[in-house]
Protein backbone atom coordinates (compact mmCIF):
# COMPACT_ATOMS: atom_id res chain seq x y z
CA UNK A 1 0.00 0.00 0.00
CA UNK A 2 1.40 3.36 -1.03
CA UNK A 3 0.48 6.30 1.04
CA UNK A 4 1.89 9.25 -0.94
CA UNK A 5 2.45 8.85 -4.75
CA UNK A 6 5.63 10.80 -4.54
CA UNK A 7 8.26 11.75 -2.04
CA UNK A 8 7.12 13.97 0.36
CA UNK A 9 10.06 15.38 1.75
CA UNK A 10 11.69 16.35 -1.95
CA UNK A 11 12.33 19.84 -1.96
CA UNK A 12 9.47 21.04 -5.38
CA UNK A 13 11.07 21.62 -8.45
CA UNK A 14 10.70 25.23 -8.56
CA UNK A 15 12.54 26.03 -5.54
CA UNK A 16 15.51 24.24 -6.17
CA UNK A 17 18.17 25.89 -7.59
CA UNK A 18 18.89 26.68 -11.22
CA UNK A 19 22.57 24.45 -10.89
CA UNK A 20 20.84 21.74 -9.24
CA UNK A 21 18.10 21.49 -11.79
CA UNK A 22 21.01 20.98 -14.13
CA UNK A 23 22.99 18.69 -12.58
CA UNK A 24 19.85 16.19 -12.11
CA UNK A 25 18.97 16.81 -16.12
CA UNK A 26 22.59 14.31 -16.75
CA UNK A 27 22.72 11.09 -16.13
CA UNK A 28 25.41 10.17 -13.85
CA UNK A 29 26.91 7.12 -12.87
CA UNK A 30 26.89 5.38 -9.15
CA UNK A 31 29.48 4.36 -7.44
CA UNK A 32 30.81 3.11 -4.38
CA UNK A 33 33.87 4.45 -2.33
CA UNK A 34 35.38 2.05 0.31
CA UNK A 35 38.11 2.36 2.42
CA UNK A 36 39.77 0.62 5.30
CA UNK A 37 40.48 2.74 8.47
CA UNK A 38 43.86 2.29 10.37
CA UNK A 39 41.69 1.05 12.91
CA UNK A 40 40.00 -1.94 11.36
CA UNK A 41 37.55 -0.24 10.35
CA UNK A 42 35.36 0.08 7.18
CA UNK A 43 34.18 2.91 5.79
CA UNK A 44 32.01 3.57 2.34
CA UNK A 45 29.72 6.51 0.37
CA UNK A 46 27.90 6.40 -2.58
CA UNK A 47 29.32 8.80 -5.30
CA UNK A 48 28.09 9.58 -8.36
CA UNK A 49 29.68 13.15 -8.72
CA UNK A 50 33.24 11.18 -10.56
CA UNK A 51 34.94 11.97 -13.46
CA UNK A 52 37.73 9.60 -14.93
CA UNK A 53 40.54 10.95 -16.48
CA UNK A 54 42.57 8.96 -18.55
CA UNK A 55 46.67 9.38 -18.71
CA UNK A 56 49.88 8.38 -17.52
CA UNK A 57 48.59 7.90 -14.63
CA UNK A 58 45.04 8.14 -14.87
CA UNK A 59 43.52 10.34 -12.66
CA UNK A 60 40.04 10.28 -11.43
CA UNK A 61 37.94 13.37 -9.38
CA UNK A 62 35.12 12.92 -7.20
CA UNK A 63 32.91 15.26 -4.64
CA UNK A 64 31.99 13.63 -1.12
CA UNK A 65 30.77 15.11 2.10
CA UNK A 66 33.58 16.12 4.09
CA UNK A 67 31.51 15.24 7.47
CA UNK A 68 31.28 11.57 6.02
CA UNK A 69 32.98 8.40 7.66
CA UNK A 70 34.71 7.92 4.40
CA UNK A 71 36.36 11.07 4.58
CA UNK A 72 37.79 10.66 7.89
CA UNK A 73 39.54 7.09 6.63
CA UNK A 74 40.57 9.16 3.35
CA UNK A 75 42.51 11.57 4.93
CA UNK A 76 44.75 8.56 7.98
CA UNK A 77 45.28 6.05 4.76
CA UNK A 78 45.49 7.88 1.33
CA UNK A 79 43.57 4.91 0.09
CA UNK A 80 40.37 3.78 -1.48
CA UNK A 81 38.55 1.41 -3.74
CA UNK A 82 35.50 2.67 -6.52
CA UNK A 83 33.63 0.73 -7.26
CA UNK A 84 31.00 0.83 -10.03
CA UNK A 85 27.13 -0.64 -9.54
CA UNK A 86 25.01 -1.83 -11.24
CA UNK A 87 21.41 -1.47 -11.76
CA UNK A 88 20.27 -3.78 -9.10
CA UNK A 89 22.39 -2.13 -6.70
CA UNK A 90 20.19 0.78 -6.24
CA UNK A 91 19.45 -0.84 -2.11
CA UNK A 92 23.40 -1.02 -1.91
CA UNK A 93 23.73 2.39 -3.10
CA UNK A 94 20.97 4.25 -0.62
CA UNK A 95 22.28 1.69 2.36
CA UNK A 96 25.87 3.62 1.55
CA UNK A 97 23.94 7.05 1.11
CA UNK A 98 22.43 6.67 4.54
CA UNK A 99 18.90 6.60 2.95
CA UNK A 100 17.53 3.50 3.69
CA UNK A 101 18.65 1.78 6.84
CA UNK A 102 21.25 -0.72 7.15
CA UNK A 103 20.78 -2.88 10.74
CA UNK A 104 24.53 -3.38 11.43
CA UNK A 105 26.03 -1.56 8.74
CA UNK A 106 25.94 -1.34 4.70
CA UNK A 107 28.89 -3.58 4.66
CA UNK A 108 26.64 -6.62 6.20
CA UNK A 109 24.51 -8.78 3.69
CA UNK A 110 27.12 -8.40 0.82
CA UNK A 111 30.31 -10.38 -0.04
CA UNK A 112 33.14 -8.26 0.08
CA UNK A 113 37.13 -8.99 -1.18
CA UNK A 114 39.59 -6.97 0.73
CA UNK A 115 42.18 -5.10 -0.86
CA UNK A 116 44.96 -3.11 -0.48
CA UNK A 117 42.67 0.07 -1.29
CA UNK A 118 39.63 -0.67 0.83
CA UNK A 119 36.58 -3.40 0.69
CA UNK A 120 35.33 -4.62 -3.18
CA UNK A 121 32.15 -5.78 -3.63
CA UNK A 122 32.33 -9.45 -5.06
CA UNK A 123 31.19 -9.87 -8.54
CA UNK A 124 31.85 -5.98 -8.92
CA UNK A 125 31.72 -5.17 -13.10
CA UNK A 126 34.54 -3.07 -12.50
CA UNK A 127 36.41 -1.19 -9.67
CA UNK A 128 39.60 1.00 -9.15
CA UNK A 129 41.99 1.31 -6.57
CA UNK A 130 43.22 5.46 -6.10
CA UNK A 131 45.66 7.06 -3.86
CA UNK A 132 44.21 10.57 -2.59
CA UNK A 133 46.44 12.99 -4.48
CA UNK A 134 44.90 16.50 -2.88
CA UNK A 135 41.05 17.78 -1.62
CA UNK A 136 39.52 20.84 -1.70
CA UNK A 137 36.63 22.77 -1.37
CA UNK A 138 34.09 23.04 -4.09
CA UNK A 139 30.80 23.99 -3.91
CA UNK A 140 28.93 22.19 -0.98
CA UNK A 141 31.25 19.28 -1.15
CA UNK A 142 35.07 18.37 -1.00
CA UNK A 143 36.41 17.77 -4.61
CA UNK A 144 38.90 14.93 -4.08
CA UNK A 145 41.69 14.25 -6.35
CA UNK A 146 43.31 11.04 -6.67
CA UNK A 147 45.72 8.35 -8.68
CA UNK A 148 44.93 5.24 -10.54
CA UNK A 149 46.65 2.71 -9.15
CA UNK A 150 44.92 -0.42 -10.02
CA UNK A 151 41.96 -1.26 -11.99
CA UNK A 152 39.72 -4.67 -12.46
CA UNK A 153 37.40 -5.07 -15.11
CA UNK A 154 34.89 -8.40 -15.09
CA UNK A 155 34.65 -9.80 -18.47
CA UNK A 156 31.05 -9.52 -20.13
CA UNK A 157 28.12 -9.17 -17.94
CA UNK A 158 24.28 -9.13 -18.12
CA UNK A 159 23.57 -6.06 -16.72
CA UNK A 160 23.84 -2.68 -17.25
CA UNK A 161 25.38 0.13 -14.78
CA UNK A 162 23.40 2.07 -12.19
CA UNK A 163 22.54 5.61 -13.35
CA UNK A 164 21.37 8.42 -11.24
CA UNK A 165 19.05 10.65 -12.96
CA UNK A 166 16.89 13.51 -12.11
CA UNK A 167 16.91 12.03 -8.25
CA UNK A 168 16.04 8.17 -9.41
CA UNK A 169 17.92 5.90 -10.44
CA UNK A 170 17.94 4.80 -14.21
CA UNK A 171 19.22 1.85 -16.33
CA UNK A 172 18.13 0.52 -19.21
CA UNK A 173 21.72 0.51 -21.12
CA UNK A 174 22.47 -2.78 -22.57
CA UNK A 175 25.61 -4.03 -20.99
CA UNK A 176 29.27 -3.78 -23.33
CA UNK A 177 31.58 -6.58 -23.33
CA UNK A 178 35.47 -5.28 -22.31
Amino acid sequence: MTIHSSDPFATPEDAKSAVRRLRGRLPAPVTLWTANDTDGRRAGLTVSSIVVVDGDPGRLLGVVDEESTLWEALQRTDRFAVITLRESDGQLADSFAGLLPAPGGPFVGRRWRDTDFGPVLDGAAAWAGCSLDNARPMGWGLLVEAVIDHVEVAAGGDEGPLIHYRGRYAGGLPPVSA
